[in-house]
């Protein structure tokens, strides 16, 4: 599997927020406040995990086709690990 300059860039950005929130609770920001930048930090991550596990089935998909195997265990796996994430 590759990770290309773009999911690196989402991490990179989930990093910088999870660094802002840890200096709003060293800052004693408001509650509200931290909880909906967790929110957001969460709702990234998990569309992260959406492209790395899409961007990987694609190119499984493609070398199963290649080598003539079915592609059916490669989406179910990817399914379940799409529903263990959340």
């Amino acid at each position: 599997m590759w990770y290309d300059d773009q999911m690196k860039n989402r991490v990179k950005r989930i990093e910088g927020q999870l660094r802002g929130i840890l200096r709003m609770m060293e800052e004693n920001k408001d509650c509200k406040d931290v909880i909906t930048q967790l929110s957001a930090a969460r709702t990234a991550i998990d569309r992260t995990i959406g492209v790395v596990v899409s961007s990987n089935l694609v190119e499984c998909v493609q070398k199963a086709e290649a080598e003539g195997r079915s592609a059916e265990e490669l989406v179910k796996e990817a399914v379940n690990l799409l529903v263990k994430s959340r």
